[in-house]
This record gives C-alpha cells, structure tokens and sequence, in this order.
C-alpha cells in the first residue's frame, strides 16, 4: 500500500477543541471500552435533560437493546424548552433561505412558539401519544416545526424525501398504518415549482388509514382539497394555542421511522427511539464538528434522509446551535449558490457530501474562489467514502488549507455517526473515516467472523450495542434479526466491505450487498428491478451500480423484453422515465441494456455480482461454476467490449 498524506491539525485548532489532541481521543477511547455502560450514562446524564432517571443504562438481549431504561425525557423538550432558561432563547436556531432568495431567522423562542402551537393543533384534533404521521414536505423551517410538534406528543414521525413519488409514499403510508399527513402545495427547485399535493392525494386514494391531510402554502399554487380530510396550516392555527407542554416519554419510546432501500423490493422501516438517539446525536454533534456557541452551521443535506434528521434537526438543535437550512440545489441559478450562502450568513462548519462535491468540482474553481469563504473553520463529508482526489480540492479550495474534513462513517441504521476523526485529535488522511468515536466498537472480518487483519479487505461488523442503534425494523423484527445480526453473530452487519491500515485508520469501500449509492441516496436494486419488470414490455430485469464519477455510482439495468417489435433506442428512454415515476427521478437508470437473457443459477438465481463486474471491470473473472449457461456471460461481456 502506498503511504497517503497525512493532514494534521494546526496548533490554534488544538488549543479550542473539545478533544485536544491524539492522546485525549485514547484516553476517551479507552475509558468508553473499559466501561461503556458508565461512559454512556455520563454522557447521557450531562448532554440531556431527563424527567426521570433510568434504572439501568443498558439492557441487551441480543439483537434488542433498551438504553437508559425506564427514564423519561422529551426530543422536543432538549431541542426548544430547556434552552429558553438561557442566553439561547434569544439565539437563531434556524436560518433558512428559500431557493427564491427568501430568508426567515426564528431563534429558539419564536421556534419554541410555533413548534407548541403545531402541536397543539394536532392534540385539538385528536392526535396523541403512539400515534403515526407522515411528514412529505420541501426544505423549509415548517419541516423540522412538524418533527419537532409530533416528538412534542410522542406522535412516531416518518419523513419522506420531496423526490419521491406516489407510489412510494403510498408504500410508506400503508406499511406505518399512519393517520395524519403533513404536507406542502410544493416548493421550489431550480426555479421551476414542485408540487407535492397531488402526490399525496395519488398516494393515499389507496390509504383508508389516514383521517387528516394538512397542508402548508409555500408556493401559493392552485390546490385541490377534500372538504372534510384536508386543512390548510395557516386555518387550523388560528385557534391553536400557546399551551402543549412536552409529553415525558419513556426512554425506549419510539421517535420516527425513517424507510430505506433494502434488498428487497419492500422498504424498511428503521425505527429510531427517544433517549439513546438524542444522546449520542447530541454529543456527535460537540465531538465531531467541535462546536462552539458562537457557529453558524450547515449540513446540505436534505431533511428527509437520516442525515438530515440526525444533523440538522435533533442534533443541532437540541446542542443549541444555529442550524442552516437551504431549500433549492446548489446550481441555481448559477453554480456559485451554496459559496454565496457561506459568505453571506458567515458559516463556520459545512457538511456535506461527495457526490455534490464532484459536481462542483466539474464546473471549475473561480465559483468558490469568487467568494469569501474565510468564516469556514471545518469541513465535512458524509454519505458514501470520499475520493482522495474530491477530498484534496475540498481542502485546498474551500476550505484554503485552513480547515480539517471530518469523513464520517455511520448509516440509517446507526443513527449517528460512528467512524470519524475528531477534528482537535486525529491526523487526516483523504479517502479514509479514520477512527470510532469513543463506545463504538467496529472491527473488520470474514465470512466466518474472523478479523482478517491489516490492510486486509473484509466486513465492517460493530461489536458492542450503541444508544443511537436501530431498534428494529418497523413491524418485522425477524428481518431485523436476518438482515443485521445473523451474518456474523453476535455482531451488527454493516453491509460495508472495508479494511484497517497500520494504523488503525478505517477505510470503507462501498457496499457489499445488492444496495447501490447513488448521489449519497440509498437505492435497493430490487426496488428499481421490481419498477421495471411491471412495465408491460419488460420480461425481466437485473440492476447493479456502476461507478460514476459526479453520483459513486449510478443505476445500470440489463432488461429481457416480452415478444414484440420494440425499438430499443425509444424503449429505452421510456424505461428510464418509468422508474423515475415509480420511484423518484434520483433513482433514473443512467443505463438500460437490453439482454435474450440474464446470467443465473442453476436454481434461477440472478448473479447480479457478475453483472457488476461487466460493467466495473468490462471482464468475468469470478467463480462461474454455479451458472446455468456461460454462453450468456460471454455475449454480455463481449457487448461491454464493442461498446
């Protein structure tokens, strides 16, 4: 292996971080392992607010945890109440500019005012504790108020991304069995409006569960509203009031469900409860993005991934910073959007991912270089690994060789980040996640739950409980059980291939599983698979990812046709408009190659790894003993070849 470049912290850094220095992050490291459950409580005791202590700090029973049982506490608590008995009450806790150049700057009492009376208005309407409501709306503040009024009432909150389509809200609706849908008439992305409204009309025609549909005016669109299930934000606050105290929840309540691709074509329901969550959210926020009272902080992310509820909701607000958020894309109107922001609000900490990095990259450096972007400390990237080539112009031209890059590991699943320099602690290396935070315990291995050892490639596994876990799959816990603690027993699958250097620094290598990242996006081949075998021209149908140098990687399709006179050209680009309806337009195949056939098992099992290997190396080179037919592998290959 040849040796990387190692970035390491300046002295000034150092001297005004949380965890000063290589030695400090053992010493925390080491104290977490000895006794996880004593470091945890102590975190837990200093970073939340609780109404009642535990009586235990963990109960484990494989693969069931229960953190901080029999304690109470509140998510929307921690986040608005309990900052406004200090100077914060006055801060800005979020500030948000509309993709139109709107700007809104609530500080944490105006937001504690009209996250109360949202919630409020849904207790006038019956809703309670246990209760189910999906949340489907743009980036705007209305967003994070809605999260933050349902965790106010103990109401489980899904969030679904803006860019996915009916079906796939109607999915999420059914599987949660939710009641309420808080939603938006649409919002803006690049420069042209996007209706949300009609989707979930589309999407719960087929939903007898929900009994109310409210709906915020961001865009002012002509709307159509069912007399009876839909009301309108603005109307059924008029007779809210200013008095909801926060429900004391148990620790273990669940907080949300958040759904992600799996490798079936039915997306899980990740459930995340109230305690552990917030905690660990809450002291990743302070360890890994080192922050201080004075921030401005920006995670670019959207909210309705995980990484916008774990980084720019609950653990923001709840460490009592000022969260930024941004409705539209970085490009509009032109490529300088997001330098703009940084220069104009002063941020101190940017977070967010490679895929949009690359793109920036492409469009050249004079868009950041125009700006001044000299209020920015520390960078960060999130949601696949990091290039070392998009890692270095990050530094270089960004962040001018000032500021470290936080490269964080974690998932969905995790709830928090796992894998990360600490920017006060940790010597960088481009490309690598480095080191766990402190009471997370990884380790890399084989098959048979062997370490194999350094700079060897192998399994990521997490071998100890962490309170931000996954509880269960949301209504299955056998394929919670299977999918994450069957592979390796004992341990926590992350379906991460990965390796360990010399010196203990991670480095992830993508997914092992039929799962593809596209655009930070998880994305379940099955689920593009089963959108297009239900267009009546397709017979059959195989996904992979295929490296890509803007997205990771992007969806390619190989697709067996039904009898008939099809024009491959026109069908083609018929396909890939199916599965951006079916599913969103992130999930649009970069590729569609039609095949007589798709190489199986004897037993009929689609070899998707052989797939992926003609489109990553243009070659076969693995075990094809188990095939039906090689001839087929053979013509695939030879195709990749003449193209």
């Amino acid at each position: 292996m040849s040796n990387p470049a190692v970035y390491v912290p300046s002295e000034e850094f150092v001297s005004k971080a949380h965890v000063r220095g290589i030695q400090a992050y053992r010493d925390l490291y080491r104290r977490a392992e000895e006794n996880p459950e004593e470091f945890w409580g102590e975190v837990a005791e200093r970073e939340i607010h609780w109404f009642e202590k535990w009586s235990r700090v963990l109960e484990w029973n494989l693969p069931f945890a229960k953190w901080f049982a029999g304690a109470k506490t509140n998510v929307s608590f921690n986040c608005l109440d309990r900052h406004l008995a200090t100077p914060r009450k006055n801060k800005v806790a979020i500030l948000w500019e509309g993709e139109p150049g709107e700007q809104r700057f609530l500080t944490y009492q105006e937001l504690h005012r009209l996250v109360v009376r949202f919630a409020s208005a849904l207790k006038s309407r019956g809703y309670k504790t246990g209760d189910r409501a999906i949340i489907y709306m743009p980036m705007i503040p209305d967003l994070p108020i809605a999260m933050l009024a349902c965790s106010r009432l103990g109401i489980i909150h899904s969030v679904v991304f803006g860019g996915f389509s009916a079906e796939a809200l109607k999915a999420r609706v059914l599987d949660l069995g939710a009641t309420l849908v808080i939603t938006a008439d649409g919002g803006f992305r690049r420069g042209r409006e996007v209706k949300l409204k009609p989707a979930v009309d589309e999407a719960i025609s087929e939903c007898p569960s929900v009994r109310d549909v409210i709906v915020h005016r961001r865009t002012g669109g002509d709307t159509p509203m069912q007399a009876g299930r839909d009301h309108w934000w603005h109307q059924i606050d008029e007779s809210a009031t200013e008095d909801c105290p926060a429900v004391p929840l148990d620790s273990e309540h669940p907080l949300y469900v958040l759904y992600t691709s799996g490798t079936t074509g039915k997306p899980k329901g990740i459930l995340h409860t109230t305690g552990g969550y917030l905690t660990e959210v809450t002291a990743t926020m302070k360890w890994v993005f080192d922050l201080r009272e004075e921030d401005t902080y920006w995670c670019s992310a959207d909210i309705g991934w995980v990484t916008g509820h774990s980084y720019i909701v609950y653990g923001p607000l709840s460490a009592g910073a000022t969260t930024v958020m941004y409705e539209g894309s970085p490009d509009y109107p032109q490529f300088d959007r997001w330098w703009r922001i940084i220069e104009e609000y002063r941020v101190n900490v940017f977070y967010t991912s490679p895929t949009a990095i690359r793109a920036l990259i492409r469009q050249g450096d004079h868009w950041p270089n125009a700006h001044d972007l000299s209020s920015l400390r520390l960078l960060g990237s999130v949601g696949e690994p990091i290039n070392p080539a998009a890692w270095e112009w990050y530094y270089r031209v960004v962040g001018k060789g000032r500021c470290p890059i936080v490269d964080t590991w974690w998932q969905t699943e995790t709830g928090a980040i796992m894998i990360s320099p600490l920017p006060g602690a940790i010597p960088l290396k481009p490309g690598s996640g480095t080191v766990p935070l402190p009471g997370i315990s990884p380790d890399i291995v084989d098959l048979q739950g062997q370490p194999v050892g350094t700079d060897k490639e192998g399994y990521l596994i997490i071998r100890r409980p962490w309170p931000s876990m996954i509880r269960t799959i949301w209504g299955d816990p056998e394929r919670f059980k299977e999918q994450y603690w069957s592979r390796v027993p004992g341990a926590y699958f992350t379906g991460d291939a990965a390796r360990r250097d010399a010196d203990g620094y991670y480095w992830v290598l993508g997914r092992v599983d039929d799962v593809m990242n596209v655009s930070g996006h998880r994305l379940s081949t099955m689920e593009v698979e089963s959108a297009l075998v239900r267009h009546p021209a397709v017979a059959e149908a195989a996904v992979v990812g295929k490296p890509h140098e803007i997205t990771g990687q992007a969806v390619c399709c190989f697709v067996t046709l039904k009898k008939g006179d099809w024009s491959h050209d026109e069908l083609g680009r018929e396909l890939r408009q199916w599965v951006a309806h079916e599913i969103g337009s992130f999930a649009r195949p970069e590729e569609i190659r039609f095949s007589d056939a798709l190489p199986k098992t004897r037993s009929g099992k689609i070899m998707r790894r052989l797939l992926r290997e003609i489109v990553t190396t243009h070659s076969v080179s693995g075990d094809v003993t188990t095939l039906e037919d090689l001839s087929v592998v053979t013509r695939l290959a030879s195709q990749q070849e003449e193209e």
